[in-house]
């Protein structure tokens, strides 16, 4: 859930590439999805995203289906750069540009999407905070969605690192709350090649029971343009 409020180096495309399972929500009993993120920074302050989803399987009332999800485009931009225990502020927009009509997780799809992000190291321990103001429909429907996330990880050893998280996401169409509690192990294979695997437990009624996932982060080893 929580994403950093540092950017990536400047010129160098960043894909984070993963895949995940989930079981027993308010939408669907199953949901297997790929999912990809692309990250370019242009200068040190301003960073473009893509995160899509170009494939999904799902089990919904019995009867199982392939399908899209979302494509979502936006920007981040670094507001107070920070470091070690100075934190790092910024600031994003997204935009959906595409919906492929398959079923959601508990947080739903937005239409349009800001966030704010705090990210430091203190005394060994990495945290990275968000705060989400999601536009989210039903219909001709539109409400405002709240979210909170708070992600701590520290390094183990030979490359190794733990990360836990807690985040809330308010449901408006459903007068209610999604809670997780999400667990992460790391692997760093080179300073540019990044495994990791997890799993994440709903906490309420209306959260997605169960998830899975494993993933990588992969920095082109090569500048797009200058030195």
């Amino acid at each position: 859930m929580s994403n950093p409020a540092t950017l990536t180096p400047v010129g160098y495309l960043q894909f984070e590439t993963g895949t995940l399972g989930a079981a027993d929500s308010p939408e669907f009993s199953t949901r297997y999805e790929f999912n990809e993120v692309i990250k370019l920074a242009v200068t040190r302050r301003l960073e473009f995203v893509e995160s899509s989803e170009p494939a999904v399987h799902y089990t919904l009332n019995g009867a199982s289906a392939n399908g899209v999800a979302e494509i979502f485009l936006g920007a981040q931009a670094v507001l107070f750069p920070g470091e070690g225990a100075k934190p790092t502020l910024s600031a994003s927009y997204s935009r959906r540009v595409y919906d492929g009509g398959a079923p959601e997780l508990d947080v739903g799809s937005p239409l349009n999407s800001s966030v704010f992000y705090a990210s430091a190291d203190v005394k060994g321990f990495h945290y990275d905070a968000n705060a989400v103001f999601n536009e989210v429909l039903e219909g001709p429907v539109r409400r405002l969605q709240f979210g909170q996330t708070l992600s701590i990880s520290h390094p183990l050893a030979k490359g190794f690192g733990l990360s836990g998280e807690i985040w809330r996401f308010s449901q408006p169409f459903l007068r209610s709350n999604a809670i997780g509690n999400l667990w992460a192990v790391t692997y760093t294979a080179r300073k540019n090649l990044v495994f990791d695997c997890g799993f994440e437990k709903g906490l309420t009624g209306t959260s997605t029971h169960w998830e899975a996932f494993a993933g990588l982060t992969y920095l082109l080893p090569h500048r797009l343009w200058g030195r």
